[in-house]
C-alpha cells in the first residue's frame, strides 16, 4: 500500500487541470463458495479481486477509471488520463488525515475453519430437507464467504480503512408429483464469520423450507383481482425496498426521476408508516462501518408517521441536490464509482398482533414469501411474484395459492397500509443499481394493504 505522502502526491496531481475533487479507491477482496447438492458437494471456489478506483469531480461532473496495477507509476498514468477530461485551475488537496476505527468484531473467521468443517455441516442440512419426504427431489444447500477490505482517499482529507465481512447460508428444497413441481428458497445473510450457524437455527429453517416445497404441490392458481393483502415479516419488505427505498435514492431524486422529488416535509404516506436505512445495524447483512466515500454509515429516518424526512444522499449529488450527505455511497468493487444505495431498509414496527391483522381481514390474500418482480424508479410502478400464498378467508387461513403477482405503484400503496404489526424482521439479498450488486437487507414487520391489484391464472 502506498504511504500517505504518495497519496497526497496522486490527489495534487488529480486537482491540476480543474477537477475539485479527487477520490482514490482501494480494495482487496476474497470470496469463497461451497455448495452440497442433494448430499454430495458438488461446487466449490475461491477468487480474488483487487485494484484501485480513481474519481474526478468538477462541480457534478464525474470521470472514473480503475486499474489493478496499484503502484505509484500505474496510478499516476491513470490519473494523467483522467484528468485531462477537465481544464481549469489547479488546486491542493487537504492534508490526509488518519483513519478511524472500523468494526470487525467477527467471532469465528471463516479462513479459520476448514472445508472439511463447512461441508459437514452442508451435507448435513442438505441430507436433513431430502429425508423430509420422497417428493423431495433435489436438495441443495450452499455457503457463500468474502471479506472485503477497502481504503478510501480523497482531497477532502479522508483516508478511511474498513473491513467487511459477508456470510449467507443458502437452503433449497425442490418437490416434485405428477408433473407439477416447487421450489422454496431461504437464504439468510449476516455481517459475519461461521458464527452465523451459532446465531440461527438452520435445522429448523431447512425443515421449514422442506415443509413448505410439499405443501406448495397442492396450491391452486389464485383468480386474477383486487383486494386486501397481508404482506408477512421479513422478505415482504423487499416491496418498499424495490417502489419506495430505490425512488428515495440520490440517484433517482437529483435527475427528477422519482415521485418523491421535492416532497420533503410532506405527506406520503399514511400515519402508520414510518420507515429507515441503518448503515451500521449490528451484524446486519447490509452493514457497514463506513461508506465506500470513507463516509461515517448511520441510522437515517426515511419516513415518520407518513411524512418524508429525508433521502439517500452520496457526496456528489449532495451539492446537486444541497441535501447533506447521509453516507449512503456504496459500490460492489473498485470498477464501479460509488453513489447513493441502501443498507438496511425497512418499515418500523408497529403495535398490533400479526394475528389480529389476518383475524380482521374478512377476506384477502396472505403473502408470505415474495419473490422476483420488476419496478420504475422513475414511476414507482412493481410487480413482485407471490412464491408463498394462502386466502384469508373470514380472518383464518385457509387453501394455499400459487401463482399470485403483487401489482401497483410505490407512493400509492404507502397510503394505503392500514395495520402494521410488532414482529420486525429481516430479509437479505443482492441489490443492484449503477454502482453495481451490493448486500442489503429490507425488512418489516407483518402489514396489511387495504387494497391492491393480484395477478393470477386462476379461474372463477
Amino acid at each position: 500500500m502506498l504511504d500517505k505522502s504518495k497519496l497526497k502526491f496522486l490527489l495534487d496531481e488529480s486537482l491540476k487541470t480543474g477537477a475539485d475533487f479527487a477520490e482514490i479507491f482501494f480494495e482487496d477482496t476474497n470470496r469463497s463458495s461451497l455448495r452440497v447438492t442433494s448430499g454430495e458437494v458438488t461446487d466449490t471456489n475461491f477468487s480474488n479481486i483487487h485494484g484501485a478506483g480513481v474519481r474526478l469531480i468538477k462541480n457534478s461532473d464525474v470521470v472514473y477509471g480503475y486499474t489493478n496495477d496499484i503502484t505509484e507509476k500505474s496510478l499516476f498514468d491513470l490519473i494523467k488520463k483522467l484528468r485531462g477530461s477537465f481544464t481549469g485551475k489547479p488546486s491542493k488537496s487537504k492534508d490526509i488525515g488518519n483513519s478511524k476505527p472500523f468494526k470487525n468484531d467477527i467471532e469465528k473467521p471463516m479462513d479459520e475453519v476448514s472445508q472439511t468443517t463447512k461441508a459437514n455441516v452442508l451435507i448435513g442440512l442438505s441430507n436433513r430437507m431430502k429425508k423430509y419426504d420422497k417428493r423431495i427431489v433435489q436438495a441443495i444447500s450452499m455457503l457463500l464467504h468474502w471479506q472485503q477490505k477497502i481504503l478510501v482517499v480523497n482531497s477532502e482529507g479522508i483516508y478511511q480503512d474498513d473491513i467487511r465481512n459477508y456470510a449467507r447460508v443458502i437452503l433449497m428444497s425442490v418437490a416434485s408429483e405428477n408433473g407439477n413441481m416447487q421450489q422454496v428458497f431461504e437464504g439468510p445473510g449476516r455481517s459475519m464469520g461461521f458464527e452465523i450457524f451459532d446465531k440461527i437455527d438452520f435445522k429448523h429453517m431447512a425443515d421449514d423450507v422442506a415443509e413448505r416445497s410439499i405443501l406448495m404441490l397442492s396450491a391452486e392458481d389464485i383468480v386474477a383481482q383486487e383486494m386486501p393483502v397481508v404482506l408477512h415479516k421479513g422478505w415482504g419488505g423487499v416491496i418498499f425496498h424495490e417502489a419506495c427505498g430505490h425512488p428515495l435514492e440520490a440517484t433517482a431524486i437529483a435527475k427528477g426521476l422519482s415521485p418523491f422529488v421535492g416532497k420533503l416535509g410532506e405527506k406520503i404516506g399514511s400515519d402508520v408508516v414510518t420507515a429507515y436505512d441503518d448503515g451500521d445495524a449490528p451484524g446486519a447483512w447490509g452493514r457497514t462501518t463506513f461508506d465506500d466515500e470513507g463516509k461515517k454509515t448511520q441510522k437515517n429516518l426515511l419516513i415518520e408517521n407518513g411524512i418524508l424526512k429525508s433521502y439517500l444522499v452520496d457526496y456528489r449529488n449532495s451539492f446537486k441536490m444541497k441535501h447533506q450527505t447521509t453516507g449512503s455511497g456504496r459500490r460492489q468493487n473498485y470498477k464501479y464509482p460509488p453513489t447513493s444505495r441502501m443498507n438496511t431498509t425497512y418499515i418500523a414496527n408497529g403495535k398490533e398482533n400479526y394475528k389480529e391483522i389476518i383475524k380482521d381481514t374478512k377476506y384477502g390474500l396472505f403473502a408470505k414469501q415474495l419473490g422476483g418482480g420488476q419496478v420504475s424508479p422513475a414511476t414507482g410502478e412493481f410487480n413482485f411474484a407471490v412464491t408463498e400464498g394462502y386466502m384469508i378467508e373470514n380472518g383464518e387461513l385457509t387453501k394455499a395459492v400459487k401463482g399470485a403477482m403483487l401489482i401497483g405503484k410505490g407512493h400509492e400503496v404507502l397510503f394505503k397500509i392500514d395495520r402494521v404489526a410488532n414482529n420486525l424482521d429481516f430479509g437479505q439479498g443482492m441489490c443492484g443499481s449503477i454502482s453495481g450488486s451490493i448486500p442489503t437487507d429490507v425488512g418489516q414487520p407483518t402489514i396489511r394493504v387495504s387494497k391492491i391489484t393480484v395477478g393470477g391464472r386462476g379461474e372463477r
